[in-house]
């Protein structure tokens, strides 16, 4: 059973409280971000939770602390996403830890986001540094970091290989308007490539996942999100991902632009075969359409390049490339990079954001840019690729009917499955692990980037004894719901 602590006492021992390096070995590497303050606890008490919680943790219980908290606070937030019970309070490394002290090992890194793990002590102390010297003026004026951003993110693009004609970056606050900025640019190029208007239709592919917004909802091709917001923006087609034989019908003069995700995230973790993106390449020249990369998910070194198309020939090369999640870390930035032949069809007034492009998003970016296109970490993201996938091949022995395949490239990962996977996920997390699922009856593994081998071990032996509990006694453990951004139709 887990411990459990009230808050006051916990509040009161706070500085007290220490564990072993045995005991979190993410502590010592990251040692420099307890210095950093942090915001108050609903209890009004600031406070470190670093004690060891015995596992298997079951979720609080409906008479816990948590739930109170929950209880209090539920009322007055709009209820868009379904949550297991936990509260989370502290991250450091790896690892994640709930208000009733239990800790667990996230291999969700936020959904693809804290790729340096939770806390960075680096990225601490540049918060501390700027938010003390400047974190917003508006875009209404210049300030360095912006380009400083701009100019890293262009320059270690073109010196790893990938986007060869990179030259300007827009810099907003998400994924989605990221993506927003990128139809928006495709729609311009499109009237000025025809002036009578006929060139305006965008295509995306079937299970791909663009955003929430009402731009990059209309490429993101599903009815039971598509319906509740309907009609979506006019001009979207829906093409099917990897096949390559309807891209002429589905690409055609009409078409301003295609945007397409080298490795579906949400979809169920599903890798664009080299010679369809070339073939998309390929189809939008002969059409003179724009081709967009989304690689919010699976770019920034996820994959072991720098971006996921990384290996291609350069005559695969998108016009448009977006990122996000990893790009802060957990503070909320995302950029659209665009070629020279687009930037100059943007003109002052086109586009805009009022907190993009803020001091203090951009030098944090900017640090953890410069950490993400480092070739040893590449490297090793790769060999920890080659450790898990051992892992699983290990399960899928023990498991063969409820292992059927194991997809993706480096650290974004898809096991899967024969059935929901949502019961694995609840027994994973009351075991200690953080697992999220994709696509349909698939778990999606996605650590943090600077996982260790020791780490990796410990999360494939609690997802082992996750498996093993559920299919001891089918139906035993309730599934977890909400898990994915978009869950299948009918899910």
């Amino acid at each position: 059973m887990a411990l459990r602590i009230p808050t006051r006492r916990i509040c009161a021992a706070s500085n007290a409280i220490v564990l072993s390096a045995t005991k979190a070995p993410t502590l010592k590497r990251n040692a420099s971000a307890m210095a950093v303050p942090t915001s108050s606890s609903p209890e009004s008490c600031d406070h470190d939770i670093f004690k060891e919680a015995s596992l298997p943790s079951p979720d609080p219980s409906a008479d816990s602390s948590t739930a109170a908290l929950v209880n209090r606070y539920s009322p007055y937030m709009v209820a868009t996403y379904v949550r297991p019970p936990p509260v989370m309070v502290k991250g450091e490394g790896c690892y994640i830890w709930d208000m009733e002290n239990r800790r667990y090992l996230d291999f969700t890194a936020g959904i693809a986001v804290n790729a340096l793990g939770h806390c960075d002590p680096e990225m601490a102390k540049l918060i501390g540094q700027q938010a003390r010297t400047l974190v917003h003026a508006s875009n209404l004026y210049h300030n360095a970091w912006t380009g400083e951003l701009s100019k890293l993110l262009v320059t270690k693009t073109r010196e790893s290989g990938a986007m060869k004609d990179a030259s300007k970056v827009f810099v907003c606050n998400s994924g989605s308007e990221a993506n927003e900025a990128a139809i928006k640019f495709a729609r311009k190029v499109g009237k000025l490539r025809d002036p009578s208007g006929e060139k305006f239709e965008l295509v995306s592919f079937q299970n791909s996942f663009h955003g929430r917004t009402l731009g990059s909802l209309s490429a993101t091709p599903n009815p039971k999100y598509q319906k509740p917001f309907a009609p979506m923006l006019p001009g979207f087609k829906y093409g099917i991902y990897n096949d390559e034989a309807a891209l002429e019908g589905l690409i055609t003069e009409k078409t301003c632009g295609v945007i397409v995700e080298p490795i579906q995230g949400e979809g169920g973790v599903m890798v664009a075969n080299s010679s369809f993106l070339q073939a998309l390449r390929d189809r939008c020249n002969e059409v003179g359409a724009v081709l967009i990369y989304d690689e919010i998910q699976c770019g920034l070194s996820r994959t072991g390049s720098f971006w996921a198309h990384g290996s291609l020939p350069a005559s695969a090369h998108p016009d448009i490339l977006t990122t996000a999640k990893a790009l802060g870390n957990g503070f909320p930035i995302g950029a659209t990079m665009v070629t020279e032949e687009i930037a100059k069809c943007i003109v002052t007034g086109d586009h805009g954001t009022t907190f993009g492009g803020n001091p203090l998003g951009c030098r944090l970016a900017h640090y953890i840019v410069s950490r993400l296109s480092e070739p040893e970490l590449q490297e090793e993201v790769l060999e920890k690729e080659k450790i898990f996938r051992k892992g699983f091949k290990r399960l899928q022995v023990m498991y063969p009917d409820l292992i059927s395949e194991v997809r993706g490239r480096g650290l974004i990962l898809g096991v899967q499955l024969t059935q929901d996977p949502t019961p694995i996920v609840t027994a994973a997390r009351e075991r200690g692990l953080l697992v999220i699922t994709a696509g349909i009856n698939t778990l999606r593994i996605v650590p943090p980037l600077v996982v260790t081998e020791k780490e990796i071990e410990e999360g494939l032996g609690i997802l082992g004894e996750a498996m093993k509990a559920v299919m001891i006694i089918p139906d035993a453990i309730s599934g977890t719901k909400g898990q994915q951004e978009m869950a299948p139709p009918g899910r």
